[in-house]
């Protein structure tokens, strides 16, 4: 193991998900972060745990549009009781992380790292933050949101929304704590979200999620994207690639352009934007995601093939009227 990973590979065994030696750990990695994976593999091992890895390339051709049948029927086979996805995004591959997910936290319940996106630098810095301090304040923002009826952002990037919520639907706190059979997040951690009731205003988008951070990072200036009735109604970026690829995108299906996540980053060991979203979307800020609504954590009564998230970091929220974060400084 590289001495640098391993704060964050330590982080991503022990302290995230609680690996002992009674711990079956399952890893789908990529040749692109196999140094990474190794780094935690090493660390689950240090535990006593079982480990045992799939590299995707040794079963399909990237990008990956399917999730291969033998890599299931190993996995099952296997039965591990936590898992981790450490590797790259490519565009398309939502058709092989869904039913990836689907399998591990679901079907099997592991309690699941996923880890989409991570480089060396998200080892170093967000992974190797303190996760105490995360979960203290995943906890602290969580208890204000999840009573919450409606949300306002700004930022001086131009973001003036407002978002609505319903009693039905479940905000997640991602606290970085994940000891329980069935729960799972995106490593590095920190924010809480939910499904919203509706969404209406202009974010100040600075970033993309999905493929579209591997391809642009940040962006040299914000995509004004307009929203109303919980929908993308226009938007306005320079670039005529990446226009027609995200009109391409919000066009899949008829909920790809529907906002089926509201969610405030809660790391507040983090001190600035790097352009990898895996990280980005958990500055204390708000972020928010066209598409699946993550239902079966949420609550929603609708689902979407496709989701990506949108950022607006360094953000002022109110929360029912009271001021919790000003310019990405929370006030609890």
């Amino acid at each position: 193991m590289k001495k640098e990973f391993a704060p964050g590979a330590r982080n991503a065994v022990r302290t995230c998900l609680n690996i002992t030696d009674q711990d079956r750990v399952a890893v789908i990695k990529d040749r692109v972060t196999g140094h990474i994976a190794e780094a935690i593999e090493e660390e689950a091992r240090g535990t006593g745990a079982e480990v045992r890895s799939w590299t995707m390339e040794d079963h399909l051709q990237r990008p990956a549009t399917e999730f291969p049948k033998v890599i299931a029927e190993e996995v099952l086979k296997f039965r591990p009781t936590a898992s981790y996805f450490i590797g790259t995004g490519q565009k398309g591959e939502l058709a092989f992380r869904r039913p990836l997910l689907h399998l591990l936290a679901e079907e099997l319940g592991c309690r699941h790292g996923h880890m989409i996106g991570i480089n060396d630098l998200l080892m170093t810095d967000g992974m190797a933050a303190d996760y105490e301090e995360i979960y203290r304040v995943t906890q602290q923002v969580w208890n204000v949101a999840k009573v919450a009826s409606e949300i306002t952002v700004a930022t001086r990037a131009g973001t003036d929304l407002k978002a609505t919520f319903s009693k039905d639907r479940k905000w997640i706190p991602c606290d970085g704590r994940y000891w329980e059979q069935h729960r799972w997040g995106n490593l590095p951690e920190g924010e809480t979200f939910t499904a919203p009731q509706s969404v209406d205003g202009v974010v100040a988008a600075e970033e993309l999620g999905d493929w579209f951070a591997e391809k642009y990072g940040l962006f040299p200036k914000p995509v004004l994207m307009r929203v109303k009735g919980g929908r993308l109604a226009s938007f306005e970026t320079e670039n005529p690639e990446l226009r027609s690829e995200i009109e391409e995108y919000m066009a899949q299906s008829p909920c790809s352009n529907r906002v089926g996540e509201f969610a405030i980053g809660t790391n507040v060991g983090l001190t600035r934007i790097v352009g990898n979203f895996l990280q980005d979307e958990k500055f204390p800020g708000v972020h928010m995601a066209f598409g699946d609504p993550y239902a079966f954590e949420t609550g929603a009564d609708w689902e979407c093939p496709s989701h990506v998230d949108v950022l607006a970091s360094h953000a002022t929220v109110h929360v029912d009227g009271r001021k919790i974060m000003e310019d990405g400084r929370f006030l609890l």
